[in-house]
């Protein structure tokens, strides 16, 4: 039994809105299946998308606050050229500079519209073949802790796991990367930004529910009611949901 990481979900006043920003923002297609906006690669919605990570926005009711978010995108480009580029086309529809405490990096700092930060990296071997995405990266207080849980959560294969950083990326070395950093940050507010897990097909929700539970997860109620995903959090209190197969 394994879980695998289908989308980053993010919170929004104007969901359909922040979806054509991150749609725009990572070359992709904005779907609306449903009241949430799904982002994806273009030619035609198919959910899971079988390489990456898609990114599906949520509609609530709250404002972002002024807490830094503690799951944010990096951005893969390919030349100093291209970040220029992407950075520019970013601001022009309606990003703007992020202040995160970053001092002077070669990456860029930003955030959507709706305030939520994300990078735009400087060209990184590493990232030459994930597609838009590089990598998720959340923040943490204990990354062998995180790669302790997140690498028995999922079936992706841990590649480097140190006291400032654990990484982690599906086994077919496809698609963006899952990074925990070490901050000093706590948590403050719910998150903003999480990842939503699905099981395989055949795999019971229920057995992967428990199985999370026994490595350490805690249920979490946000008010969600009765629906048919299930709402957890990691033991340094990431919030994420696993979904029912459909």
């Amino acid at each position: 039994m394994a879980l695998r990481p289908v989308h980053v979900n993010i919170k929004a006043l104007d969901a359909p809105t922040i979806g054509l920003f991150w749609a725009e923002a990572l070359g992709w297609s904005a779907y609306n299946p449903g009241v949430t906006t799904y982002v994806g690669p273009a030619g035609g919605l198919v959910w899971p998308d079988p390489v990456g990570v898609g990114v599906n926005v949520v509609p609530v009711p709250e404002p972002k606050t002024t807490a830094k978010n503690r799951v944010h995108l990096d951005l893969a480009t390919t030349s100093a050229a291209h970040q220029a580029e992407l950075v520019a086309r970013l601001r022009a529809i309606g990003a703007e500079p992020a202040h995160v405490g970053q001092g002077e990096v070669p990456w860029t700092v930003l955030a959507d519209p709706e305030g939520n930060e994300f990078c735009v990296l400087e060209p990184r071997e590493i990232y030459r073949d994930t597609g838009p995405i590089a990598a998720v990266v959340v923040d943490c207080a204990d990354p062998r802790a995180m790669a302790r849980f997140w690498g028995e959560a999922l079936d992706w294969t841990l590649h480097e796991v140190a006291d400032n950083r654990a990484v982690l990326r599906s086994g077919e070395g496809a698609g963006p990367y899952l990074e925990f950093l070490r901050t000093p940050d706590v948590k403050t507010v719910p998150d903003r930004v999480h990842l939503d897990l699905l099981p395989y097909p055949g795999d019971d929700k229920a057995a992967e529910v428990a199985r999370l539970r026994a490595l350490g997860a805690t249920d979490l109620d946000l008010g969600q009611g009765d629906v048919p995903w299930t709402c957890l959090a990691d033991p340094e209190e990431h919030e994420f949901c696993v979904l029912a197969p459909s």
